[in-house]
């Protein structure tokens, strides 16, 4: 099931746009030497900016424990640059007000923050949410042709440009 890649978040009565984040998204630790990509380990039925629906599965608070590719950022300052051993033992700044089931989890958004047993609270967080813009059909055929021609001059929204043509557009 493919699911919206935004949500609407007020916060302190200020609306934004926040990305919500998908398995490969890019994590670093504060104490950590490189990052680390997140793997979603806890479901399989829920995608995100994803129209195939077999690579960017949505990441809730549930996803804890050794969730990344490689799990390790690097050495660890707190352990005196010894090799790191990335675990998550909880996640804050989840989104509330969507719930995936199972694993009965909130989803993560691109401010959200991980806990670590040697790091401490929120010393990991999202540096990329880990979705790709992909330009579809319908991008193309709603553009605004005036705006479009001044961002991208090489695109031509009056020929029919679309990703499936195999043809380059950029």
């Amino acid at each position: 099931m493919v699911k919206n890649l935004l949500v609407k978040c007020d916060k302190h009565n200020t609306m934004s746009l926040k990305e919500k984040v998908v398995q490969g998204a890019t994590c670093m630790c504060d104490f950590g030497s490189t990052p680390d990509f997140l793997k979603v380990l806890t479901q399989s039925k829920f995608y995100i900016n994803d129209n195939q629906g077999a690579k960017k599965l949505a990441a809730t608070n549930k996803d804890i424990g050794p969730t990344f590719e490689k799990n390790t950022f690097g050495s660890c300052k707190k352990m005196s640059n010894a090799p790191c051993t990335a675990v998550v033992t909880e996640w804050s700044a989840f989104y509330e007000k969507e719930k995936y089931s199972p694993p009965d989890g909130y989803i993560l958004l691109q401010d959200s923050k991980a806990t670590c047993p040697i790091g401490g609270k929120d010393c990991i967080k999202i540096v990329k949410s880990g979705q790709i813009g992909v330009p579809s059909k319908k991008n193309f055929s709603t553009g605004d042709e005036e705006l479009q021609s001044q961002v991208n001059p090489i695109v031509d929204l009056k020929n029919d440009h679309s990703p499936n043509d195999n043809k380059s557009i950029l």
